[in-house]
């Protein structure tokens, strides 16, 4: 083994650094998190001794039920909208030439330039009341007075749709570019038409890049909570809010810690149920 670091040094090295990152910065804080949600809320300490399940029976109050569910819709239809959009988008992406596919990616990805928060701080002043879209619509005479945009269930959607489509799109290219020509030239001399082509051949194609682009999008659109704080105002809270007001302003860390540990685990779900699929499509292409 010495001798193999010996010969190896930089691959040595690597290795060290990602299994260091994995345990101190991954493993670590979620053992934590762990540890927090099994135990008992102390106003001094935040948390202290004796381990219990208490934070998780919270979970249950039709309060914080409530608050999950409406978080579970908003992420659902934020989800349903990107997926909308970046379908068609990542297909018709993936047909125009490699010269301009690197231009339309790089204007895709450029927003991640700037901080999502200042993104979401600049939509807010397009859709307030006094804003660039009520003042176009005034302008136009389409509209008398200004609409109520901001602080409302559309304005978080919207902003979540704007923050996370992206992430919809790209793991639909991956998929699309991939797709093979023959495949469907195949299905239309089969005597497949096009909708037939749709539904049996292109859709179960890319089926890995819609749950990828789901997980991707489902999960971090329920704990966005800065985008509700600044768009929604306080009837439209995510999962995320409860989190970070446990943490922050109720001090009750176990049951935020708990809250965490389910979005974690419905996350390890989803990648479950993407590698199933992975798996069944290869098993039926081989």
């Amino acid at each position: 083994m010495m001798l193999s670091i010996r010969q190896q040094p930089f691959k040595t090295a690597v290795l060290v650094l990602v299994w260091g990152w994995l345990l101190f910065l991954v493993l670590a804080p979620n053992l934590l998190v762990v540890g927090a949600s099994v135990m008992t809320r102390d106003p001094s300490t935040f948390i202290a001794l004796p381990l219990n399940l208490d934070a998780y029976r919270q979970l249950f109050n039709p309060l914080y039920l409530d608050v999950f569910l409406h978080s579970l819709w908003m992420a659902t239809l934020t989800t349903a909208i990107c997926l909308l959009i970046g379908y068609p988008f990542a297909w018709a992406l993936s047909k125009v030439q490699k010269r301009r596919q690197m231009l339309l990616i790089f204007l895709l990805i450029i927003p991640f330039w700037t901080n999502s928060l200042v993104r979401i701080y600049a939509l807010k002043l397009i859709l307030a009341a006094n804003g660039l879209l009520n003042s176009a619509l005034l302008w136009l005479g389409w509209i008398s007075e200004p609409l109520q945009m901001l602080y409302t269930q559309g304005a978080v959607i919207v902003g979540l749709v704007y923050l996370l489509l992206p992430f919809m799109i790209l793991p639909l290219y991956a998929v699309f570019d991939d797709l093979r020509q023959d495949v469907l030239l195949a299905s239309h001399d089969l005597g497949a038409g096009r909708f037939a082509t749709f539904t049996n051949v292109i859709i179960p194609l890319t089926l890995p890049g819609v749950l990828a682009g789901v997980m991707l999008v489902l999960l971090p659109a329920m704990g966005l909570f800065f985008v509700p704080d600044i768009l929604g105002g306080s009837r439209n809270l995510l999962v995320g809010n409860v989190i970070k007001n446990q943490f922050l302003d109720a001090r009750n860390w176990p049951f935020g810690a708990a809250a965490s540990i389910v979005l974690t685990l419905t996350m390890a779900l989803l990648m479950f149920a993407h590698r199933l699929s992975k798996q069944r499509l290869g098993e039926e292409s081989s």
